[in-house]
């Protein structure tokens, strides 16, 4: 699908900041507001639509249960980067969320504490930032050692329905970021596609493989993330994902060291 303007420009007047400031560095300063904070929220859909490159303005139900946390330039409060969170206190919540409607997630094992679901990760594509990306993550790290998140969860999203551009990435996933014993994610969406399937190169080359994955998904697998053996093909974005996870408990300290440095400087 070609993309095309959405009908709320991101240029429009900007309203007064509301929610809770979690981060404000260098020229970013990074906010969590509700999704009772309307004109926010239509930013938030309006970037998602520029990323995903749809004529309409990104939104569905889910937008109303989540949180969202918005990376802005301070200067100009343009909004460079969003995505949507949802924390997920039992098993019940988790099978309605988001993930749970394009995964069986019903035998995955959840240990203490509430999973977080993270979403619609966007970053507009005039910018490229590698503090976007930072801080967004030592936000979310900042949220998760508050709620006590024992997991982190959601789908990485692949640009179009081919798989042939992510071969070496997929072959990568399928080869070394399976999920660890006792976790369990099966299929529930009738248009997916088993890795095992997959015309994938044996010996994947690394530094293809890595140029192939989404930045987000790459940020998982460098704490130890794990993902699903199969992709959902979503045509409504023209997107395919795969589910995606983070054992907090698994994550390297010194990972978690850089990222709690990253979250302290708000």
């Amino acid at each position: 699908m070609t993309r095309s303007k959405p009908e709320h420009p991101l240029s429009a007047p900007l309203p007064p900041p509301q929610g809770r400031q979690l981060l404000a560095r260098g020229r970013y300063r990074l906010r969590l507001i509700p999704a009772t904070a309307g004109e926010d929220l239509a930013r938030a859909q309006d970037l998602r639509a520029l990323c995903f490159g749809l004529v309409q303005r990104d939104a569905d139900a889910f937008d109303a249960t989540c949180l969202h946390l918005l990376v802005e330039e301070a200067e100009t409060g343009h909004l460079v980067s969003c995505c949507r969170l949802s924390l997920l206190r039992d098993r019940t919540a988790l099978l309605r969320s988001y993930t749970g409607t394009h995964y069986d997630l019903s035998h995955l094992t959840l240990g203490e504490g509430p999973v977080m679901e993270l979403g619609r990760f966007c970053i507009h594509p005039d910018w490229r930032d590698a503090d976007i990306l930072r801080l967004a993550w030592g936000a979310l790290t900042q949220l998760v050692d508050e709620e006590g998140v024992g997991l982190l969860l959601g789908c990485s999203s692949f640009a179009g329905v081919d798989p042939g551009p992510y071969a070496h990435a997929l072959a990568q996933l399928s080869l070394r970021h399976q999920p660890p014993s006792g976790q369990v994610v099966s299929p529930q969406t009738a248009e997916r596609r088993m890795l095992c399937d997959l015309d994938l190169p044996p010996f994947p080359d690394p530094k293809l493989a890595a140029l192939q994955m989404p930045a987000l998904l790459r940020t998982y697998l460098m704490m130890g993330g794990w993902v699903g053996d199969h992709l959902v093909v979503d045509r409504a974005l023209n997107t395919q994902h795969i589910f995606t996870a983070v054992d907090i408990a698994a994550i390297p300290d010194n990972r978690k060291r850089l990222l709690r440095a990253v979250s302290a400087t708000g």
